[in-house]
């Protein structure tokens, strides 16, 4: 029985912030665009992280109920199904900036997520000192795949703190509660981050989309989404990369980018999210773009819209990174609805909701990238034009 009141009524407040959160109905956002609609609050964030995780609740060692393992941040989720409840695998990111996942659950895919009791428990290979961001591949062959970056720090610059060697972790699970830990995979690329598993077999061989690097930033040779086949899971090795999705200059994704999460299939070809990375004089600004591959060649594309399809906006600029968003998670449910999970300024996260009907409209008939100024603005004179006969019938 707890005998100190003023510890009893700040656990209380506790609890009743936490379950606020929790219970808290998502509303839509205005008209949006027709493409996807926003949403008023995060689907998580720290103050979604269970009390348990982060006091100790002991008043005999924590009296003052103070945080002992604060959570800064919770953002870059996987994204899956299962019984009809949305999971989401989120990074969480402590106060000592290491990171580690958990699980969260919703029924509406827009609210109301709730972590389960523990994070999960990834065994962790020898020298990894960081994991995070991770991608859900439902594989046909029978296993749910967690592909996630694994950092240690760079053999050859262990002088420098802040010189890190990224390569693709593998992890597989029936049910996201019991995890089987692989080798990490193997590439020409001298590091690897945001890479994707696709989740078909490709002439009896498991096909990744990759990113060759040389560090963070740097894109080295491949400069681009890569794509890359791999005879064995549990001996992960890719001999070729082969980039089908440069960066381009004077584009969204002029400095790198990057796959988000596994395609989703359509009858018209395979929808991909990517992110796309360009310098500002307000840093690097990440957003989110989409195109679709072929059915047959999922590294061939055959629609690519121009420009972004989603950009950091008002209160998403508030954070640790302010023009930063970032995916790797989105579902698809039996009745077409499409929920985009994105995270903003590596702070929280967000939900999108669209459809599959009008994700393939966006990608399938909204114009490319004119590459010109010159033709860009002709893109935009025409459609004017075009436009001017239909507000002259409404009288607008």
């Amino acid at each position: 029985m707890l005998q100190n009141t003023t510890y009893e009524k700040r656990l209380f407040q506790l609890y009743s912030e936490y379950e606020y959160t929790i219970n808290r109905t998502n509303r839509r956002l205005g008209l949006g665009n027709g493409i996807f609609d926003r949403y008023a609050h995060p689907v998580l964030s720290a103050q979604h992280v269970p009390i348990h995780w982060q006091y100790d609740l002991d008043p005999a060692t924590n009296p003052h109920l103070m945080v002992r393992l604060g959570v800064n941040s919770v953002f870059n989720a996987g994204a899956i199904e299962i019984d009809e409840k949305i999971l989401l695998v989120a990074r969480l990111e402590g106060y000592d900036r290491k990171s580690f996942f958990g699980v969260a659950e919703s029924l509406s895919g827009v609210d109301r997520f709730r972590f389960w009791d523990h994070p999960i428990d990834i065994p962790h290979l020898e020298h990894e000192v960081n994991i995070y961001d991770m991608r859900l591949t439902r594989h046909e062959d029978g296993w749910i795949y967690g592909v996630f970056c694994s950092e240690k720090q760079h053999p050859q610059h262990r002088d420098q703190p802040n010189a890190a060697m990224a390569q693709c972790g593998l992890a597989r699970t029936k049910d996201l509660k019991e995890w089987e830990r692989l080798p990490n995979l193997q590439t020409p690329a001298p590091q690897q981050r945001n890479c994707v598993l696709h989740p078909e077999f490709i002439d009896g061989k498991y096909a990744f989309y990759t990113r060759p690097q040389d560090g963070f930033i740097h894109a080295g040779s491949g400069m681009g989404i890569a794509w890359g086949l791999c005879e064995d899971i549990t001996s992960p090795v890719i001999d070729t990369e082969t980039v089908f999705e440069p960066r381009r200059y004077n584009t969204i994704n002029e400095l790198k980018n990057g796959l988000g999460p596994a395609p989703i299939k359509t009858e018209h070809g395979w929808l991909q999210l990517a992110h796309g990375v360009r310098q500002t004089a307000d840093g690097y600004r990440y957003v989110l773009y989409a195109f679709m591959t072929a059915l047959d060649e999922p590294n061939r594309i055959i629609h690519r819209p121009g420009g972004y399809l989603i950009a950091p906006n008002a209160e998403e600029r508030q954070g640790d990174v302010g023009n930063v968003l970032f995916s790797n998670g989105w579902i698809a449910r039996p009745d077409g609805t499409l929920y985009i999970y994105y995270a903003s300024a590596d702070t929280r996260l967000h939900v999108a909701t669209s459809s599959l009907e009008r994700m393939i409209d966006y990608v399938m008939h909204t114009p490319p990238d004119a590459v010109h100024s010159g033709e860009s603005a002709e893109q935009r004179r025409q459609m004017i034009e075009k436009n001017q006969a239909f507000l002259h019938h409404y009288h607008m």
